[in-house]
């Protein structure tokens, strides 16, 4: 199918990039720039995983997220918090709907270049803290986006039921570098190797049992999950 990917620069992301097209044609590949602290370190390796692959990507300004919106994610918001990716302090993370947005203007994109899917990396390791990450929603948005286009776009999610260190070892098998990606909610020159999204990151690796490329700030004992 003509598709098109949601590709913010991180793990997920360029792992499900490179696996939607291996079976569908990507037109385009779809960045948000929506005022969050890493934004500017992540672009810029969407930017290089499109362009590598000769696939057209566009980023779209939601400044009014961060105008807007409460979130320690954006640049209004508060720290980011220190710990396991699935503590319950990582709701301070949460941008509201920000799924739900993204995918509706992704849809209508979608549509408007000739495309038939649209595919987002969702995935399991998500739902603990993240209600639009969540398959219920998922299948909510995959329908709306149905009835609500004349193309009928389908919601690729190929990561659904799969955790970090299965989409790890994916971006593997797949010869993913992925010293050339982002995770860090920060957002400073290297990783900082402690808040949630370094945490998973550092985790992933090693459940995997995988060299983690990744320079980090600092490495302390990974935090056990709640």
């Amino acid at each position: 199918m003509k598709s098109v990917v949601l590709l913010s620069g991180g793990m997920d992301s360029v792992t499900a990039f490179h696996e939607v097209r291996r079976g569908h044609e990507v037109l385009a590949a779809l960045s948000f720039d929506y005022g969050s602290k890493h934004n500017a370190r992540e672009i810029p390796f969407a930017q290089l995983h499109a362009a590598r692959a000769g696939v057209a990507h566009r980023v779209i300004d939601l400044g009014f997220v961060n105008d807007c919106f409460e979130s320690d994610l954006l640049k209004n918001g508060g720290e980011i918090p220190d710990g396991h990716y699935a503590e319950d302090n990582m709701k301070r993370t949460v941008v509201p709907f920000r799924n739900g947005i993204m995918l509706a203007i992704a849809c209508g994109f979608a549509e408007s270049i000739g495309a038939e899917a649209l595919a987002i990396a969702a995935h399991a390791g998500d739902h603990a803290i993240y209600p639009d990450c969540r398959e219920t929603f998922m299948r909510g948005m995959a329908a709306a986006m149905e009835e609500g286009t004349y193309a009928r776009i389908r919601l690729l999610r190929p990561f659904i039921a799969m955790d970090k260190t299965a989409i790890a070892r994916r971006g593997v098998e797949l010869g993913i570098d992925f010293a050339e990606t982002w995770s860090c909610y920060k957002g400073g020159e290297i990783h900082c190797g402690t808040c949630g999204t370094c945490v998973e990151r550092r985790e992933a690796f090693l459940l995997a049992g995988l060299k983690d490329p990744t320079i980090y700030r600092a490495t302390p004992e990974l935090p056990t999950a709640p």
